[in-house]
């Protein structure tokens, strides 16, 4: 398997500053966060969603575009795929993502799945996110780059088998889906294996975080909520992950996702390469 990091982990470095520690690091490849970036927020302190310098600007030119593909090139370092940040049914913003993947030479980009706050009946929902993709196959074909959707809480592919259901039927060789467990602590655990069968042809990518139940003092909160914590030290047993992947032969990419912040983000990179490689 290959290692990569996306870069939403690493708010503090720049892209240039990620391609150093990466390479200094020992991993594979980069997958870069592309979305807008907005300059009132970049006076504030670093972070994963507000000031995150390690972000490629969705309206960046082709010239910026190949610039930091040959640096990432140079570093020896591969893009799997970019983390675009995309809401169902953005046809254009899906098109623009496609377009600075060819210009990366990334095969796939992720897409929007529709959230769920039961402000609309799941059935609708999925009927927005299937129509939604039916339009993002059509521009997979066109650039030539996947459309992946994310295992994610709170949207309505929280877990392997609610992403088939939503992906369903698409060609796999244009739709795929990202498997992330760290994600599913929140609220869509299943069997790691039998979820990875489900996938079959689908499952196209791996994201590698963690998650722990942390119990709470706060009255407007359920007494027990989930949050980030070491990759090796959450309720998602990466052991037993990296079995199951293993078993329905899945050889691509690990991609890390660590919002846990123990240790520098060097620390954590040195840390997150060596432990999964135990295990693999």
């Amino acid at each position: 398997m290959k290692y990569s990091v996306f870069t939403v982990m690493l708010p503090e470095l720049s892209p240039q500053e990620a391609i150093r520690e990466l390479k200094k690091a020992g991993y594979d490849g980069v997958e870069w966060r592309v979305t807008a970036i907005d300059p009132a927020k970049q006076e504030e302190p670093p972070s994963f969603w507000g000031n995150n310098r390690c972000t490629v600007d969705i309206q960046s030119s082709e010239e910026d575009i190949l610039g930091l593909k040959a640096e990432t090139e140079l570093a020896g370092l591969e893009i799997p795929a970019l983390a675009c940040y995309l809401q169902c049914g953005d046809v254009e913003g899906t098109a623009r993502g496609m377009q600075i993947a060819q210009w990366f030479g990334a095969s796939a980009i992720r897409v929007g799945v529709p959230m769920y706050n039961r402000s609309k009946r799941y059935q609708e929902l999925l009927e927005e996110g299937r129509s939604y993709l039916e339009e993002v196959q059509k521009l997979s074909r066109q650039y030539g780059v996947q459309g992946w959707i994310e295992i994610h809480m709170n949207n309505i592919a929280s877990s392997a088998s609610l992403a088939h259901r939503l992906v369903e039927g698409f060609d796999p060789e244009h739709i795929g889906v990202i498997y992330d467990p760290g994600n599913m602590v929140y609220e869509g655990y299943e069997q790691y294996r039998m979820g990875l069968e489900l996938l079959g042809p689908y499952l196209a990518h791996v994201h590698v975080k963690n998650a722990h139940w942390v119990r709470t003092n706060d009255p407007n909160r359920h007494i027990w909520q989930a949050d980030s914590c070491p990759v090796s030290e959450g309720v998602a047993n990466w052991k037993q992950i990296v079995d199951d992947l293993k078993t329905v032969g899945y050889d691509r990419w690990l991609s890390f996702e660590d919002f846990s912040r123990s240790g520098t983000g060097e620390e954590l990179l040195a840390r997150n390469l060596q432990y999964m490689k135990s295990l693999v």
